[in-house]
């Protein structure tokens, strides 16, 4: 499978495992497996450079187990086939967000008017909450 041109990932690197998909369906949904489990086992990845692979990891989330695989549930159609080929086009797709460089936070700082607004809201705020205090009456 060709993420990009540099990366390329063979088929003994994945496996995948068809389960029965939950939802409508009817009698299919019973005895057809269509739902596909895809499994990558990207930390003993040969063909996946360390930077791309610590990028996986933070671009997987939750996919990303334990061990150190990344794993892909698919049941949208309810055809195998179709189910099979959208995990192989999300592997590859999370790959290749895996190789951008995260875009460097340049730190800024408040404008002179949002620190006057703030203070001016404070202020406000806080001659709303001292008129709430208790009433002396003379009666």
């Amino acid at each position: 499978m060709k993420v990009n041109d540099q990366i390329t990932i063979e088929d003994w690197e994945l496996t995948e495992q068809f389960i029965r998909a939950s939802g409508p369906g009817g009698q299919n949904v019973n005895k057809v497996s269509t739902a596909v489990e895809l499994r990558f086992e990207a930390e003993r990845s040969p063909n996946l450079p360390d930077a791309v692979k610590r990028g996986l990891r933070r671009v997987a989330g939750r996919r990303w187990t334990k061990d150190g695989a990344v794993v892909i549930q698919v049941e949208e159609t309810r055809s195998q086939a179709r189910n099979r080929e959208i995990a192989r086009d999300r592997l590859a797709e999370l790959i290749r967000k895996a190789c951008e460089k995260p875009k460097r936070r340049i730190p800024t700082r408040p404008t002179l008017g949002s620190k006057k607004r703030r203070l001016k809201a404070k202020k406000v705020r806080g001659e709303v909450k001292a008129l709430r205090g208790k009433v002396d009456g003379e009666e």
